[in-house]
């Protein structure tokens, strides 16, 4: 028995992976980003070893200085424009180094002049976030998995999430996966069911399914329901109505 081998999955195993290796490989080569606010506005408040490919955002600031400037001033200018349109009063973007250390800068209309200046550690956390998202959709071009990017955001802004990201991917022809429970970013009528997995929890398992092998799924968007009224309520806990209960 070997018990440095066990160190490895099957996949991972150069000796046992060469006729699937290029699988491995692109499995490797992941992103999986949840931003984490906090970690990115506090960062010294978070001790202990970082996670390996910084999947919360704590080095979200040393990643974007990493990149080389010209592609860097292109992505977030393209941000600015975005949060232009998604954040209130939102002016200017820009990336700046203090001492050493990378820092965002926003700057928002104001009555005073000079006044409404921001960086990272003053931004709402849905600010964060959504430059978080957009920078992740602009960075690589391996496969992204999302969770939750709806969290924090205004309802208005999920619903164009989908739309956003086949606008970025398609030209790299980049794979994405999220995991959601979002009437909002659900309601698109562009997601085909063939793109939407449903995963039910058992004591067995957690058994995964698309959501066009439904026949009853299929009839309500036909009849011109969206994909979140035709899903959401086959997966909501099976007695939340006794959640009112709990104060009894």
């Amino acid at each position: 028995k070997d018990n440095e081998r066990l160190n490895q999955t099957h996949l991972e195993q150069i000796n046992a992976n060469k006729d699937f290796r290029e699988i491995a490989r692109y499995l490797e080569s992941t992103v999986y980003l949840h931003l984490l606010p906090q970690l990115l506005k506090h960062p010294q408040s978070f001790t202990g070893p970082d996670l390996p490919g910084d999947p919360f955002g704590k080095g979200f600031l040393d990643r974007i200085s990493k990149v080389n400037e010209k592609t860097r001033n292109a992505w977030l200018k393209r941000i600015e424009g975005a949060l232009k349109i998604a954040v209130p009063q939102f002016k200017k973007f820009d990336y700046k180094e203090e001492n050493g250390r990378p820092h965002l800068e926003a700057v928002y209309d104001h009555w005073r002049p000079g006044a409404g200046k921001q960086k990272e550690d003053q931004f709402s956390d849905g600010t964060l976030r959504l430059i978080g998202l957009l920078w992740s959709l602009q960075d690589g071009d391996s496969l992204l998995l999302l969770e939750e990017p709806e969290l924090s955001l205004n309802e208005a802004i999920i619903s164009k999430i989908p739309a956003l990201i086949y606008k970025l991917q398609k030209p790299k022809k980049r794979q994405v996966l999220i995991t959601t429970h979002s009437l909002d970013l659900l309601s698109d009528k562009g997601i085909s069911l063939d793109e939407i997995l449903l995963l039910t929890p058992s004591v067995e398992g957690t058994t995964v399914i698309t959501a066009s092998s439904i026949p009853e799924i299929q009839a309500m968007l036909l009849g011109g329901m969206s994909p979140a009224a035709a899903i959401l309520p086959r997966i909501k806990p099976k007695n939340i109505n006794q959640l009112t209960l709990f104060s009894q």
